[in-house]
């Protein structure tokens, strides 16, 4: 039999066992160069996207370094939202069930929306593993009910959300608490100026891991541009989804406001939509979540913010109603489809004031495919540089026709008309003498 390459990381057997289970056979790139320096007591900062095996990286150190024995906190990992808090929750679940029957491994998941009391009842005995949102977490530390000071590793995971939610005080303050030689672990898409002040604080010469994604984007993801031109855009999107009659797509907007308006356009069409975004009620959210989960929805209005973090199974299709102001999120975004292998695709409506963003896009190596929705079905248009490079050849063509054409200096009846016949021959002539040279 195949040795497991993990195997080299001398887990105990039982981690192993679980590996196996899960069907792990070799680390990725982010997990190689984490897990050694991880399972030293190593602070790291890891700068990686979505999809590259970044959650294992550091939960498969902490919980070869928990001692079951000892009935204290050990670890806390912090997330910013509630989906990828128990998300984690979910994979630490899958190991600790491989943990010896005499000394088991005691793994809890704190969150905001749950009833705070009952979790107060419940911590007379302190878990060895402590997964959640820092809001509750912090909680609950302040309540002396949990007791982080004998814990030696925090993880902040999706430190730029984060950071962008408000959250860093609260992991501050959690932190702060906790052993005074602590392991701190912290992974990013983006490390951001305003987190720089709060690593510095509590990280000496962390090892820095930067993983560049092999491609920008999944391999089997086609991005499609799709031009509004002169039309309603919902009424083009309606149209988009039934054409594409996806599995399950997210529609991506930029603001709360617009995730509503699009959510409510569409289901007064008869459309099955669910949407997730900021101002739902952490009760709304879980049912949502659990709606989602059950694929009673077809169709999925989000914002980015909250979309960040959710690992959604069977995306076919990521619409971007809006292209988003900081392009990082368009590879968040079309990261949600095309896992596991699968392919997908990624649909963009544009605009022309969106040139400059799809312009950089380009550049950081995405490849568009143009088309276009003409009486419900798909057409293959020009790439929009090459009709770009086609006005600019012309302008040119008029301006050296132009300065080619001698202009009088009196000016006689009917000179207007007459300079104008004489650029249109002179235009032609370039053309032809243009034609001849591109043979």
């Amino acid at each position: 039999m195949k040795q497991n390459q993990f195997e080299r990381f001398s887990f105990h057997p039982y981690i192993i066992e679980a590996i196996n289970e899960i069907g792990f056979t070799k680390p990725t790139d982010v997990q190689e160069r984490v897990i050694p320096a991880a399972l030293k007591g190593t602070s790291i900062i890891g700068q990686s996207q979505t999809g590259t095996g970044k959650t294992h990286s550091y939960l498969l150190p902490i919980l070869q370094n928990i001692d079951p024995t000892k009935n204290e906190v050990q670890a806390i990992i912090t997330a910013p939202t509630r989906e990828l808090a128990n998300q984690i929750y979910k994979e630490a679940l899958k190991f600790a069930t491989h943990f010896p029957e005499e000394t088991p491994l005691n793994v809890r998941c704190y969150m905001g929306g749950t009833d705070k009391q009952r979790t107060i009842d419940k911590l007379k005995q302190q878990p060895h593993l402590v997964i959640g949102t820092p809001g509750r977490i912090k909680d609950l530390m302040e309540d002396t009910a949990l007791q982080v000071f004998t814990a030696g590793t925090l993880v902040i995971d999706e430190a730029d959300l984060m950071l962008d939610m408000g959250f860093i005080e609260d992991v501050d303050k959690i932190a702060v608490r906790m052993k005074e030689n602590l392991q701190m672990l912290v992974f990013s898409a983006t490390i951001p100026e305003k987190l720089k002040p709060f690593l510095k604080k509590y990280m000496e010469n962390p090892k820095y891991v930067h993983v560049d994604p092999k491609q920008v984007t999944a391999q089997k993801i086609e991005h499609v541009l799709i031009p509004l031109r002169h039309r309603n855009k919902i009424q083009l999107l309606h149209d988009m989804v039934i054409q594409y009659n996806p599995y399950l797509a997210i529609i991506f907007t930029n603001t709360k406001k617009m995730a509503d308006q699009v959510a409510d356009a569409l289901m007064a069409k008869g459309m099955r939509v669910g949407r997730i975004h900021g101002n739902l009620s952490p009760r709304d959210r879980k049912k949502m979540m659990k709606q989602i989960t059950n694929l009673e929805f077809q169709y999925i209005v989000a914002t980015d913010l909250a979309a960040r973090g959710i690992d959604i199974e069977g995306v076919s299709h990521v619409i971007n109603f809006e292209i988003p102001s900081d392009l990082d999120f368009y590879v968040h975004r079309t990261g949600r489809t095309a896992r596991a292998g699968y392919s997908g695709i990624a649909a963009t409506i544009y605009e022309q004031t969106d040139e400059d963003a799809l312009n950089r896009l380009e550049k950081m190596g995405i490849e568009f495919k143009n088309l276009d929705l003409q009486n419900g079905e798909w057409i293959e248009t020009d790439d929009r540089n090459k009709r770009k490079n086609r006005k600019k050849q012309t302008n040119e063509i008029e301006k050296k026709a132009k300065s080619m054409v001698q202009k009088s200096t009196k000016v006689k009846p009917g000179y207007k008309k007459k300079h104008q016949r004489e650029v249109e021959e002179m235009k032609k002539k370039q053309r032809r003498i243009e034609k001849r040279t591109n043979k």
